[in-house]
């Protein structure tokens, strides 16, 4: 547990001086928590400010409230300790981890160290604090305040953030207090609302502060100097006084310094500590260097250095810390002056006392961390101990503290190939940590040494692997390539899984005149290690796409097939994510079955992917699991469910602070013919995005069925044609179809005929009901002769089989229209009318009204749909709605949403009112769109 503050008396009133309004917005907070409306307030400004004065407010006025109160502070030297912050909150409600979900307790007992078990994923860890901190505010309201967020580990603020974000009505308030200062940790605070900023104290206020704070007389020059160098932070007010009175400022004629007003409070502490006696400056350097605050470890530490415990008398005394059951500092500014004071030499016997004074049973990775900053030099025992700490951490899914401890041992190991090893590791562990600017400066350092050639070639591969990550530069597929081909003698399975990832690279960023193209990229991969004896669906998957792109689709399509029946058969459950053919290429899978027209195995591999992921709580790759599950509800025409999973994949991207993957959202919008949506979301999705990539080619695809849907032909064509011109095949498959449309409603014959033929020559390659229904149609809609309606006809029945029901509920309408054009008015008001139903039921309204103006010109009036009560609930209300209406209690739903049971309830409420009833169980006999 990091050290608490300990304000002089009567300054945590002084310090709010002149704060009416943000007491008032934390009073509020609370009031709201206690009627069931949980929220979260961020206090920020620099040091001394009055932000710990703002929450001690906010803890006395929720204690009289009748809250229970958890806090946490961050403190400098404990940002190393993988969920450090945690454990402070998790301290006293250890007994309610039996009370949560199996998965969610495992992860969160592995993270804390309580129990052996997989590395959790940190979101998993998330649900589990949420669950915890949800099931305690069950009892009474809770208020949860963190102070010095921006020193608390990363893995805590990552837990921390996702949770006050995903906080609806789980009567649970969270105040987080965090310095200004640059850095990743205070980031994960972004989007967290409101923001207080603290700012100075007015200048009656300073005064009144001053006045109150110094009980002695102050010449009026020396005050105005004051004033003028505190300018309103209530610290400074309280503090420079003291080193005023010391010197006497030269009468208020001393040069001011340019130090901002913390450095300069810094500097007063400074000052008094130096004044004590050599032992008292000793007991503080020991408390500045230990951030537990455990008083009895600082004892051991003394009489480790035989000293006399009485030395702390005058360190007390002096105001700069209290030792009772806790260390405790006047301030953080008291510890990093007194620590940043200390000569290096006293420093290091400071954390060579605190390392022998360490248990090195109960805490090993705290004595190895004191004993590492205690070394001058290098020192190979000290570097053995980080890197068994380091794997002690990862284990417990402290992946960025793994990479800090690995990082430190590589720096104090002697051996020249050791340090080159423990810095390859250290890089990696970066990597994954997602500190790209870390790993590659380390993968550089370890390049550096003497490594054998497996080492050079996993340092030739991280780097790859950054290329791609960080900017999807478009030198990555060729570096993967090279990386693929060094490791081929020396790592096969890696080998093959490398060449996999810069198909991938390839087909996601484009191909353009600065980098590889897929095809160029395929014939590189056929010198890839031969398939294993037992290939793994991955195997066979990077066979495929090796196949498709050196000798063409028609060649890989058995191929490709035969890969998604091997991903359909394959047992992922459990399977390590880096392993070459697991779970991490699904979406890959899922891609490639739209892009060979498999329907069945593609929605079954969307469901799939989507359910191991909310199993394993793996929120990094949900939000990517459920768009592409929205793209196949899309083109299955299950629209509801498809802005279902959008919706719930850009909340949970946005509550994990990870990039918007809007694409689902993007198909769903164009389907439904929200035309400024689409557009908005098309200009989201193209303005930082490469002109080449798939993410492009996707946005042009979305509005290529918007226009078709609205009748904008041209545009259609154009939109189309654009993604038509992408090596990503699953896009250029779905586009084919809308090109064929467009261009031949547009009257470009030739354009149409030429997207017709790849589409046919794709259809009878692939040969499922989904592929040769379009290629029916399209043939139709080209031709339009004497043949067309037996290709219409043949379409229906393929697409009925296929279950791809939007495409046939749009074959029903161009047919519709066809029989129109050839007269066939009563023939066309049958085809019309299914159309405009099912187009309007599944909610594709530019469609369904292009159905009803043709309907209109047969001479028939559409039917009005009856408005169904579902339709007011919104899409998340709709996902809860269907998961209740299957029996399921709020607490399961909760757990496949990431909710609270308290917030499902609140949504039911909300249901429950939108459509007229008042229990779960008439809610089952509701039909649900």
């Amino acid at each position: 547990m990091g050290t608490g503050i300990i304000p002089t008396a009567g300054a945590q009133t002084m310090n709010l001086l002149g704060r009416r309004a943000e007491r008032g917005a934390v009073e509020n907070l609370l009031v709201a928590a206690k009627a069931g409306r949980s929220g979260v307030i961020v206090v920020r400004g620099e040091a001394g400010i009055g932000k710990t004065a703002l929450l001690a407010h906010t803890r006395d006025r929720a204690t009289a409230e009748g809250f229970r109160v958890e806090e946490c502070v961050g403190v400098e030297a404990e940002t190393p300790f993988a969920f450090a912050g945690l454990h402070q909150l998790c301290a006293a409600q250890l007994d309610r981890i039996d009370a949560l979900p199996a998965p969610q307790q495992s992860a969160l007992g592995v993270a804390l160290g309580l129990r052996d078990g997989p590395p959790p994923d940190r979101f998993l860890v998330a649900l589990a604090m949420l669950s915890l901190l949800t099931e305690a505010a069950e009892e009474q309201p809770l208020l949860v305040l963190v102070d010095d967020a921006q020193w608390l580990d990363q893995a805590s603020v990552q837990v921390l953030a996702f949770v006050a974000r995903r906080l609806t009505a789980e009567r649970v308030a969270v105040v987080f207090a965090a310095r200004d200062v640059e850095g990743v940790h205070v980031d994960m605070l972004a989007g967290l609302d409101p923001v207080l900023h603290l700012t100075g104290l007015d200048d009656a206020d300073s005064r009144t502060l001053l006045a109150d704070g110094v009980h002695t007389t102050l010449d009026d020059s020396v005050r105005t100097r004051i004033l003028a160098e505190a300018r309103g932070n209530p610290l400074a007010l309280l503090e420079l006084p003291r080193s005023a009175l010391a010197t006497g400022w030269a009468g208020g004629f001393e040069l001011p310094d340019a130090l901002s007003v913390p450095r300069r409070v810094e500097e007063t502490f400074r000052r008094r500590s130096a004044g004590l006696s050599d032992g008292a400056q000793m007991i503080l350097l020991l408390a500045a260097a230990d951030p537990t605050g455990d008083a009895l470890l600082l004892w051991r530490a003394v009489e480790h250095l035989g000293m006399d415990r009485a030395d702390a008398v005058p360190a007390e005394a002096s105001g700069l810390l209290e030792i009772r059951g806790r260390v405790q500092f006047r301030h953080s500014l008291v510890r990093s002056a007194v620590y940043r004071a200390a000569a290096s030499d006293d420093r290091r016997r400071a954390h060579a006392a605190l390392a022998a004074a360490t248990d090195p049973h109960l805490d090993p990775d705290r004595r190895a961390w004191h004993r590492a900053q205690s070394v001058l030099g290098t020192d190979e025992d000290a570097a053995q101990d980080l890197e068994r700490s380091a794997a002690r951490t990862l284990a417990r899914g402290g992946a960025a503290a793994a990479a800090a401890f690995l990082q430190h041992a590589a720096e104090l190991t002697p051996s020249p190939l050791r340090r080159a090893t423990r810095a390859l590791e250290a890089a990696h562990a970066k990597h994954d940590a997602g500190e790209f600017a870390a790993a590659l400066d380390l993968a550089t350092i370890a390049a550096s040494g003497p490594l054998d050639d497996l080492q050079r070639a996993r340092v030739q591969l991280l780097r790859a692997r950054l290329a791609f990550h960080r900017t999807e530069g478009v030198d990555a597929p060729g570096l993967l390539l090279a990386a693929a081909a060094t490791l081929a003698p020396l790592d096969p399975s890696l080998s093959r899984e490398t060449y996999l990832h810069a198909l991938d690279a390839a087909m996601i960023i484009g191909a353009s005149g600065e980098t590889r193209g897929v095809a160029e990229v395929a014939r590189a991969a056929l010198a890839a290690p031969p398939t294993p004896t037992s290939p793994l669906p991955a195997d066979q998957l990077l066979d495929a796409l090796v196949v498709t792109f050196t000798q063409g689709y028609a060649a890989g399509a058995p191929l490709m097939l035969g890969a998604l029946e091997a991903f359909r058969d394959h047992g992922f459950d459990g399977e390590a994510v880096g392993e070459m053919g697991s779970r991490r290429w699904m979406w890959l899978a899922t891609r490639s079955a739209a892009g060979f027209y498999d329907a069945e195995r593609g929605r079954e591999l969307a469901l799939r992917n989507v359910r191991l992921a909310r199993e394993l709580g793996a929120l990094t790759t949900l939000p990517g699991a459920l768009a592409a599950l929205a793209g196949t509800f899309v083109l299955t025409g299950e629209l509801a469910l498809a802005s279902e999973a959008a919706e719930e994949g850009a909340a949970i991207t946005e509550a994990t602070g990870a990039l918007p993957q809007p694409f689902g959202e993007l198909m769903v919008a164009a389907w439904c013919g929200r035309e400024a949506e689409t557009l908005r979301l098309f200009t989201t999705r193209t303005q930082t995005a490469r002109a080449e990539s798939a993410a492009v080619a996707t946005a042009h695809y979305a509005l290529a069925v918007l226009h078709n849907g609205r009748g904008d032909y041209e545009a259609a064509a154009a939109a189309a044609e654009r993604a038509c011109r992408t090596d990503e095949t699953s896009n250029s498959s779905i586009s084919l179809p809308e090109l064929v449309e467009a261009a031949a409603r547009a009257g470009d014959r030739e354009l149409a005929e030429s997207a017709l033929a790849e589409l046919c020559l794709r259809a009878e390659a692939s040969g499922t009901d989904w592929a040769l229904g379009l290629a029916a149609r399209s043939r139709a809609l080209v031709h339009a002769d004497d043949t067309a309606e037996a290709h219409y006809r043949d379409a229906l029945e393929h697409l009925r089989a296929s279950g791809i029901t939007g495409h046939l509920a749009r074959t029903h309408l161009v047919f519709g229209e066809w029989l129109r054009r050839e007269g066939r008015r009563q023939e066309a008001r049958e085809q019309l009318r299914i159309a405009h139903d099912a187009l309007a039921a599944m909610g594709a309204e530019a469609f369904a009204d292009r159905a009803a103006r043709e309907l209109r010109a047969t001479g028939e009036t559409p039917r009005k749909r009856a408005t169904q009560p579902a339709t007011s609930l919104t899409a998340h209300e709709l996902q809860i709605a269907r998961l209740v209406a299957t029996g399921a209690t709020s607490r399961e739903v909760g757990a496949q949403l990431f909710l609270s049971p308290r917030t499902i309830e609140a949504h039911l409420r909300s249901i429950f009112r939108k459509l007229g009833i008042s229990s779960r169980r008439q809610l089952r006999d509701l039909p649900l769109p």
